[in-house]
């Protein structure tokens, strides 16, 4: 049974909140957990303190059991000091401007300044 710490979407229509949870890998995002760890509201400003809300010592409990946390739950524990900072991975170049666009926008920036 492989173990994830992740989220888990709840709350209404176009306001979302997440549960941090643990849950075996093959269950559904919104189905069957294990325990609730944590709770995310990207509604509220990046530095309210209720932003993202963790049980760190269950998080560390899973973690040494095994749990793999998803990039973005990651991205919470880096910050919380409660696991090692992921690297960035390397952003994909499929939705930059394409040549014509990019040379248009060289030619405006250049007439205009």
């Amino acid at each position: 049974m492989g173990l994830k710490i992740r989220l888990a979407r709840a709350g209404a229509k176009k306001r979302p909140y997440y549960h941090i949870v643990v849950a075996d890998s093959r269950s559904p995002r919104d189905g069957r957990f294990i325990e609730k760890v944590g709770s995310y509201n990207p509604m509220l400003p990046a530095e309210h303190a209720e932003r993202v809300r963790l049980t760190e010592e269950r998080v560390a409990h899973w973690l040494a059991h095994g749990a793999v946390a998803t990039d973005r739950v990651a991205k919470f524990l880096g910050r919380a000091g409660l696991a090692p900072e992921p690297e960035l991975r390397e952003q994909p170049k499929k939705s930059a401007p394409k040549k014509k666009a990019q040379e248009r926008a060289a030619a405006a920036a250049a007439a205009a300044g």
